[in-house]
């Protein structure tokens, strides 16, 4: 399913739900349905660049995992060195960041799930 982000102040940002709810239950907000307010915004920014910031300090482990499995795969056979494909979490956060960013910016709500 997706989850559509909605704002005066940019374009709507697309995110498939088992992504957007990474980021919403960090804000406390749920995944279906919600509004973060302008009063509300400096704070989320803050949080999202702060799991971002980590989640790329962490990568290099993530990038191991892809790795055994893109060359082994799940069952042990060697899968001719395939490259696998990988998004990291600051990839797929970065276009609803802007957008909170953005809306901190003209003093703007963002809403999802109306």
């Amino acid at each position: 399913m997706l989850v559509t982000f909605k704002s005066k102040a940019a374009a709507e940002v697309l995110m498939y739900e088992e992504h957007a709810k990474r980021i919403l239950d960090l804000l406390g907000k749920d995944v279906h349905r919600g509004v973060l307010t302008a009063e509300e915004m400096p704070n989320a920014v803050a949080k999202l660049e702060a799991e971002v910031g980590e989640s790329r300090r962490h990568s290099a482990a993530e990038e191991v995992k892809r790795d055994v499995l893109a060359h082994h795969g799940e069952a042990g056979d060697d899968n001719e060195h395939e490259p696998a494909e990988y998004v990291s979490f600051a990839t797929r956060a970065y276009p609803l960041l802007e957008m909170m960013r953005a809306a901190q910016h003209d003093r703007t709500d963002i809403l999802w799930g109306v």
